[in-house]
């Protein structure tokens, strides 16, 4: 167990020194999906979990604040871990820890949060509204569906069991071979799951990490502006016509 404790504290403080301290996420891959703004008809929808499909803001920060306590830091308020959201559980614990807190406690405070976080992730967690009856309706329309996350796979698949039964194809998650976003990985694991081409897909999400990860996939997206990011993040972020609504992303899925 010490060498297991050790093993993960080293490959844990390696990751954080590329992928937090360095505040460098993946590169983007140049691919262009073209729609020229006109309703497209698609064989597969697949959707970002956390802020798009699933409100599980206050979980994610009750767990971040968990964790914090755990150590004797200080506590964050929602805003900042919304803010920290998008890029997986090493990005949102070292933005969460003090600036210029030491490596190995940032890993140790990730270590004791991911197990609390799996245990408690279920806790005031929902779907947003009206996001269950879309779904129903697209897959009524004979639309393949995917949830893909930056969460472990483990908690992607529990969470899509627990909300959504019956009305998804796969749930993708980060595992071994699949890199998180915005690597293409589970977005085309996914497809791969589903047998749709990765250029009959339309991915959908909430932050700037969603609207990269489609385009590395060669995927079409449609971003919405109830979860993690405004609407001037996402048109920042490249975004045309970012929904406000479920209705009006159920217009741009369906083209009615």
């Amino acid at each position: 167990l010490p060498l297991l404790r050790a093993a993960f504290t080293i490959y844990t403080t390696f990751a954080l020194k590329r992928q937090v301290f360095a505040i460098a996420p993946p590169p983007v891959y140049t691919v262009t999906v073209k729609n020229g703004g006109a309703a497209m008809r698609y064989d597969a929808v697949l959707l970002d979990m956390d802020g798009t499909v699933l409100d599980t803001l206050e979980d994610l920060t009750d767990a971040v604040n968990a964790a914090l306590r755990q150590f004797g830091l200080p506590e964050v308020g929602a805003d900042r871990a919304r803010a920290s959201l998008g890029h997986g559980a090493l990005w949102l614990i070292g933005h969460c820890v003090p600036e210029g807190s030491p490596e190995e406690l940032t890993a140790r405070v990730l270590e004791w949060y991911r197990p609390y976080y799996d245990a408690h992730c279920r806790i005031k967690t929902k779907p947003y509204e009206g996001v269950v009856p879309l779904l129903e309706r697209l897959r009524g329309a004979g639309l393949r569906l995917a949830v893909i996350s930056n969460k472990q796979d483990g908690a992607v698949k529990e969470l899509a069991a627990a909300f959504f039964p019956g009305l998804l194809d796969c749930a993708v998650g980060e595992r071994l071979g699949v890199r998180r976003k915005p690597y293409p990985d589970s977005a085309l694991a996914a497809a791969e799951t589903m047998g749709v081409a990765p250029e009959r897909c339309i991915y959908v999400g909430d932050t700037e990490v969603d609207i990269e990860t489609a385009a590395n996939a060669g995927m079409a997206c449609a971003a919405v502006c109830w979860g993690f990011r405004s609407r001037e993040q996402l048109v920042a972020a490249g975004a045309e016509r970012p929904a406000e609504t479920v209705g009006e992303l159920e217009e741009r899925l369906t083209g009615e």
